[in-house]
C-alpha cells in the first residue's frame, strides 16, 4: 500500500545492529554449508532440503549471487569466489553496522573476532561463561594440584573481571546443560561435587553437571552486576542435546525474583521459540528482562517468523525487543537473517497500523528501535549520526581503560602509501599502541605526502613542507598479524589533522569520498581485483659489486620456472591466506624471472588495502629467500615491463550490474557502458595517477600487451581497456573490464579514486563507448591516437582536465602535480636513475 511506502523504505535503509551472532569459518572448513539452514545433525540433516526455510534460503542466496538456485551451484560459487568476496557481498547487502559475536563455539577453521571488523564498522565480543570455565579447567591448576572449587572460583572470577572491560556482554548456555530451572542459592557442596564429576570425565573438559553450571551462572551474574554488563541466556530451541522442556524461560523466575539480581539485565535469546508468549510475559512483568528474536529468522518458515515475533510483541514493550541474526559459520546466514528481519518487521508493523495498534509515525519509530536503537542503548554503544547511515561505533569501556590483548605480539607497524606510491611505516611497541596510538595516532610531517621516488623530501611544487604535522590514525579493521615477522602486527593508517578530522591529502579518505558519491547518486559500488606482475631477482657479485639479475630465464607460463620458484610462491600464498587475501592464480610471466599473482575481487576500498598487504607479503617472502621482488614498471629496458592490471565491476545490493543482456551491443549494462565510457574519456589524465613515474611509460609501448593507444576492445589484450568474459559467464556477456595502464608505482587508493571519479562522470553525462577495436591497434596505420607517451604528457592532460578537482580536491591535486613534475625533471636529467626503483617498489 502506498501509505506504507515510507515505512518500507525506512526499514530497507536502516543500518542494523546484530546483537547476537557467531564466528564465520573459512571456505575449507569441515562444517557443512547445509547447516546454514538447519539445526539438525547426522541422518536428520539429509531431510533439511525439504524444509520451507531451506527452499526459500537457497533461492534468496542464489538471487544474491546471480547463480542457479541449487545448493550445489551456491557451493561452487562460494569456492570460486572465496570467503573475502562472499563476505563483502553478504555484509554489504545485509547493511549491518554493529555485530556482537559469541565466540564460544569451536568451529573448525573459524576466523577470530578481529577478522570480522573488515566487514562491519563495530564488532563486539559476547563472552560465553561456560566456554571460559571449560578452558580454565582444561589447564592445570596454578599450584599444580587438583582443581578445587575455591581455586576454580578464584581463577574464574579473576578472569571474568579482567575480561569484563573488553566485552559488550556475557552469555550462558545453561539451557543446554541441565535447563533453566536454576537454583540461585546453589550450595558450594553441590558445586564441589559437580566439579569433581566433571574432572573425572577427563579432558577436554565439557561442563555438563547441572549443579556446577548453576554455580558458574550465579558467579557470572555477580560479575555482570558489578560491571553493569547484560547477560544473554539461551532459551527455547537449539541443538538436540538440550531438553526443550527445560528451556522454557519461565523456569528462570527464581533467579529473576532474587533481590540480589534485580538490577541485572537479562536478554532471552532466539525469541524463546516455541515459548515466545512466555518470554513476552516475562519482559512485560520483569523490568530487567529483554528479548532477542534471532535464530528463528533463519530456520522458520515465513509464517513461523511472523508468528514468533508477533507473539513477542503481544505483551513486551517495543523498547525491550532487539534484532539479531544468530548468524554463524557462513556470511550467507547474516544476509538471510537481516533480509528476513526487515520483511518480518515491515509486515508486523504494517498490520499493526491496519489494525489500529500503531500510527504510521509510531511504526517508523518502532522499526528503528527494534532493528538498531534498542541494542545501541541497551549495550551502551557510543553512536554518532542518524540511523540509516553506517557510522563507526565504540563501546563505552571508560576513558582510562587501557586494554592490551594477551599475545606474543611486541611491535605494531603503522603503514601508509604516499603520493609517489611508496609503502612506508612507523613502528610502535604493542603496549603504547593500545594505550595511546590506537586512539591518538602518531605524528607525521606534512612533507610525507610530497615525497618523490628519488628523494625523501617534499617536491618543490607540492605545496607541502616540513612545517606542520598530521596524525596517522590506525584503521583497526585492517589490523593483521604479520606472517613473515614473528611478534609483529601491521595496520593501515588514515591521515587526520587531529583524531576524527581527515586530512585533505589522505589517499584512503579520497577513495572513500568518491565511493560515497557513487553510492549516493547511483546506489552502486565498484569492485576491483588486481593482477600483480613482479620480477624475482637474485644477487650476483661482478668485479666486487653486487648486482641483481633475473631469478631464471624461462618463458611465459613455464612449468620449469614454477618448479624452481614453487617453495617461494607457496610461502607467498600461505602469507596471503593468513592475511585473508584471496589469490586466484599465479604463473610465470613473459619476462626473465617474472611472475604474475592475481588477487580476488572485492569492494574497491578493501581491494586497495589488499594490494598493499599483498605486495608487502611478496617482497618480504622473497627477502627471506635471499631474493628481491620488484614491482617497478620497467626494471630493465631490454625485457617486458610489470603492470598491476585491475579488473573492475559495478555492484548494486550485492549483485553485479556491469553485465547486461540486451541493454548494450557490447554485452554490458547501460550503467556499465556509461561508467566505462567515462573512464575511457578521462584516461589520458588518469594515467597521472595509475602510471605515475617516467619509468611507467617505458612499459606502456605498442605490441607489449600494455595498452598504448586511446581505445577499448573486447578480449583484446593490446588495448588499455578490455572487457572480459571469464569462465562461467554466458557467451556474449561481460562481467568486468580491465585497465592495463596501472602499475606498481601507483598509490592504489588514488588510482582507483581517479578511475571511479571518471566513471561517475560517464554516468552523469550518459557517455557512450565508441566501436571496440578488434585488431592490434598498432596495425591500424595511425587511425588511433596514442595515449600519453611520457609522464610529462599525462601530467599535461591532468592540468587540462579540471574534472578531478570536484572529487579529489584542489590540495591533493596540487600535491600530485607537484610530485609528478619533480619526477619528470629528475629522471630527464638522470637517465640511469630508474635502475634504483627496484629498491623502492
Amino acid at each position: 500500500m502506498e501509505k506504507f511506502a515510507e515505512l518500507r523504505e525506512t526499514i530497507e535503509k536502516l543500518e542494523l545492529i546484530d546483537a547476537h551472532a557467531h564466528n564465520i569459518v573459512g571456505i575449507n572448513s569441515s562444517f557443512p554449508f547445509i547447516k546454514c539452514f538447519s539445526e539438525a545433525d547426522g541422518d536428520a540433516l539429509t531431510f533439511a532440503p525439504h524444509s520451507l526455510s531451506f527452499k526459500r534460503g537457497v533461492r534468496e542466496i542464489a538471487e544474491l549471487y546471480g547463480c542457479k538456485s541449487s545448493l550445489d551451484s551456491i557451493e561452487d560459487y562460494r569456492k570460486q569466489s572465496g570467503i573475502d568476496s562472499i563476505s563483502s557481498t553478504c555484509f554489504g547487502a545485509a547493511r549491518i553496522s554493529g555485530l556482537f559475536i559469541d565466540d564460544g563455539i569451536d568451529f573448525d577453521n573459524k576466523y577470530d573476532i578481529e577478522w570480522h571488523k573488515s566487514y562491519v564498522p563495530f564488532v563486539g565480543r559476547i563472552l560465553r561463561v561456560e566456554h571460559l570455565a571449560g578452558k580454565i579447567l582444561d589447564e592445570d591448576s596454578p599450584d599444580g594440584a587438583t582443581w578445587t572449587l575455591n581455586k576454580f572460583t578464584e581463577v574464574f572470577v579473576a578472569k571474568l573481571n579482567s575480561l569484563a572491560t573488553t566485552v559488550v556482554g556475557l552469555k550462558s548456555i545453561a539451557a543446554y546443560r541441565g535447563g533453566l530451572e536454576i537454583d540461585p542459592n546453589i550450595s558450594e557442596k553441590d558445586a564441589e561435587y559437580g566439579l569433581s564429576e566433571v574432572l573425572r570425565a577427563g579432558k577436554p573438559v565439557r561442563i555438563g553437571n547441572k549443579k556446577l553450571i548453576e554455580y558458574i551462572f550465579i558467579r557470572s551474574l555477580e560479575v555482570a552486576l558489578h560491571f553493569d554488563l547484560p547477560i544473554q541466556i539461551h532459551t527455547g530451541f537449539g541443538d538436540k542435546d538440550q531438553d526443550l522442556r527445560t528451556s522454557n524461560p519461565l523456569h528462570l523466575r527464581k533467579v529473576l525474583e532474587d533481590t540480589r539480581f534485580s538490577k541485572c539485565r537479562f536478554v532471552l535469546l532466539h525469541a524463546s521459540y516455541p515459548f515466545s508468549k512466555e518470554a513476552s510475559y516475562l519482559a512485560c512483568v520483569y523490568p530487567q528482562v529483554y528479548l532477542d528474536f534471532g535464530l528463528g529468522l533463519l530456520l522458520l518458515s515465513n509464517n513461523g517468523m511472523k508468528s514468533a515475533v508477533k507473539e513477542l510483541l503481544e505483551l513486551a514493550p517495543i523498547k525491550k525487543v532487539m534484532f539479531s541474526t544468530d548468524g554463524y559459520a557462513f556470511p550467507e546466514a547474516f544476509y538471510l537473517g537481516s533480509r528476513r528481519a526487515r520483511e518480518v518487521i515491515f509486515s508486523i508493523l504494517r498490520d499493526s497500523c491496519i489494525d489500529g495498534d500503531l500510527s504510521v509515525p509510531e511504526a517508523l519509530e518502532a522499526a528503528k528501535h527494534l532493528l538498531a536503537q534498542n541494542a545501541i542503548q541497551f549495550y551502551k554503544i557510543k553512536w554518532s549520526g542518524e540511523l540509516g547511515l553506517t557510522k563507526a561505533m565504540s563501546h563505552n569501556f571508560g576513558e582510562d581503560t587501557n586494554i592490551v590483548p594477551q599475545s606474543n605480539i611486541t611491535l605494531v607497524r603503522l603503514i601508509w602509501v604516499d603520493t609517489s606510491g611508496q609503502c612506508r611505516c612507523r613502528v610502535v611497541p604493542l603496549k603504547r599502541f593500545h594505550a595511546v596510538v590506537k586512539k591518538n595516532g602518531v605524528g607525521l610531517t606534512f612533507a610525507c605526502m610530497g615525497m618523490t621516488s628519488f628523494m625523501d623530501g617534499p617536491a618543490a611544487e607540492s605545496n607541502l613542507t616540513g612545517t606542520g604535522e598530521i596524525r596517522l590514525i590506525p584503521d583497526m579493521s585492517t589490523l593483521r598479524t604479520i606472517p613473515w615477522a614473528q611478534g609483529e602486527e601491521m595496520v593501515l593508517s588514515d591521515m587526520h589533522l587531529k583524531p576524527g578530522e581527515p586530512w585533505e591529502y589522505c589517499p584512503r579518505e579520497a577513495l572513500r569520498r568518491v565511493a560515497k558519491v557513487l553510492k549516493r547518486e547511483f546506489n552502486l559500488e565498484m569492485n576491483a581485483g588486481f593482477e600483480n606482475e613482479f620480477y624475482l631477482l637474485k644477487p650476483v657479485s661482478r668485479d666486487g659489486k653486487e648486482e641483481w639479475v633475473p631469478f631464471d630465464s624461462t618463458p611465459y607460463c613455464s612449468t620449469s620456472s614454477f618448479d624452481a620458484a614453487s617453495p617461494i610462491l607457496q610461502e607467498m600464498f600461505a602469507s596471503l591466506q593468513s592475511l585473508d587475501i584471496t589469490m586466484e592464480q599465479v604463473h610465470a610471466e613473459a619476462g626473465k624471472g617474472q611472475f604474475e599473482m592475481a588477487l580476488g575481487h572485492t569492494v574497491c576500498t578493501r581491494a586497495a588495502d589488499n594490494l598493499i598487504f599483498a605486495r608487502e607479503a611478496i617482497r618480504a617472502v622473497a627477502r627471506k629467500h635471499g631474493l628481491l621482488a620488484t614491482f617497478a614498471p620497467k626494471y630493465t629496458l631490454d625485457d617486458i615491463g610489470s603492470g598491476s592490471h585491475v579488473h573492475l565491476s559495478l555492484w548494486e545490493n550485492g549483485v553485479n550490474v556491469f553485465t547486461g543482456a540486451g541493454e548494450s551491443s557490447h554485452g554490458m549494462s547501460k550503467v556499465g557502458e556509461e561508467f566505462m565510457a567515462g573512464v575511457l574519456f578521462h584516461l589520458p589524465a588518469i594515467l597521472a595517477f595509475t602510471a605515475p613515474n617516467p619509468n611507467s611509460y617505458d612499459r606502456i609501448q605498442p605490441d607489449t600487451w600494455s595498452g598504448a593507444y586511446h581505445c577499448w576492445g573486447k578480449e583484446n589484450r593490446e588495448v588499455p581497456l578490455r572487457t572480459a568474459c571469464p569462465p562461467g559467464v554466458a557467451d556474449g556477456l561481460v562481467s568486468n573490464f580491465e585497465i592495463k595502464s596501472f602499475d606498481g608505482c601507483a598509490n592504489p587508493h588514488m588510482g582507483l579514486a581517479s578511475i571511479m571519479a571518471a566513471g561517475i562522470d560517464g554516468l552523469r553525462r550518459h557517455l557512450v563507448l565508441p566501436f571496440p577495436v578488434e585488431a592490434n591497434p598498432s596495425s591500424l596505420d595511425g587511425e588511433l591516437q596514442r595515449l600519453p607517451t611520457s609522464l610529462a604528457e599525462s601530467l599535461e592532460a591532468l592540468h587540462k582536465d579540471n574534472f578531478f578537482k570536484e572529487f579529489l580536491g584542489e590540495k591533493l591535486l596540487t600535491a600530485v602535480k607537484g610530485v609528478r613534475k619533480a619526477e619528470v625533471d629528475y629522471y630527464s636529467q638522470n637517465k640511469d636513475a630508474y635502475k634504483q626503483l627496484i629498491y623502492r617498489y
